[in-house]
């Protein structure tokens, strides 16, 4: 079993009670992001389903629990949910309902070190980590370390190029960096050759991906099953 990153990054520490309360709220906050949070709900569902509707699935991270009802769902699907923070884990049990915590057993761990046994679950369900992930070799390290702990699937969400927004960020950044304004970033698009590439090379072929706005958005949903 895996106990301890070797890796770790910078934004994960910022995520104290404070900023993980933030974190739950933000996507309740509105309409737009509340019809966002409902097209999440459903591409997670429909990777799910491509999956094969997985009954042992790890959410890593699982933040303050948003997926935790759709993974439920499934009337007899074991849910394993762990997070880098203690304090998301938290406000997580604090936050999601008492049907849905009864069906959840949380722990503390990195995705790049899950203390989990090799092949340990079905699915590793990781949504909204990947594109906080600039070096490759980090990518790539996680995504060996997911192969180590699925007995078959993962399912990860990132920003991908080839679309709309992904063309108006690359504006934006050629604009800060000419400001020196880069420094701070911690959201990355990758080019969808690049992460399709380190899938294959990390034991896994694709089997679905979803667009959040085809065309338009850079969120895409990989299903990936395990090769090798």
């Amino acid at each position: 079993m895996s106990v301890e990153s070797p890796i770790q990054l910078e934004f994960s520490s910022k995520y104290d009670s404070a900023h993980a309360q933030q974190y739950f709220v933000k996507h309740q906050d509105g309409w737009a992001r509340r019809l966002s949070n409902m097209r999440d709900q459903q591409l997670a569902r429909r990777a799910l389903a491509i999956a094969g509707d997985p009954g042992l699935v790890l959410d890593l991270p699982c933040g303050a629990g948003r997926f935790w009802p759709t993974l439920a769902e499934k009337s007899n699907r074991v849910i394993l949910a762990a997070d880098n923070s203690a304090d998301m884990l938290t406000v997580a049990r604090r936050a999601q309902p008492e049907n849905v915590l009864a069906r959840v057993h949380t722990f503390q761990a990195s995705a790049f070190a899950i203390d989990l046994g090799n092949a340990a679950v079905d699915c590793i369900f990781c949504m909204r980590l990947l594109h906080h992930v600039a070096d490759p070799a980090h990518r790539l390290a996680m995504l060996r370390e997911f192969h180590r702990v699925t007995r078959d699937t993962v399912i990860v969400s990132l920003w991908v190029d080839g679309n709309f927004k992904s063309w108006r960020r690359k504006r934006l950044e050629k604009r800060r960096a000419a400001r020196g304004g880069n420094e701070n970033q911690n959201r990355f698009v990758v080019a969808r050759h690049t992460i399709e590439a380190e899938f294959a090379e990390a034991g896994f072929e694709i089997i679905g991906a979803q667009d959040f706005l085809p065309g338009y958005a850079m969120w895409r949903v990989y299903t990936l099953r395990k090769t090798s």
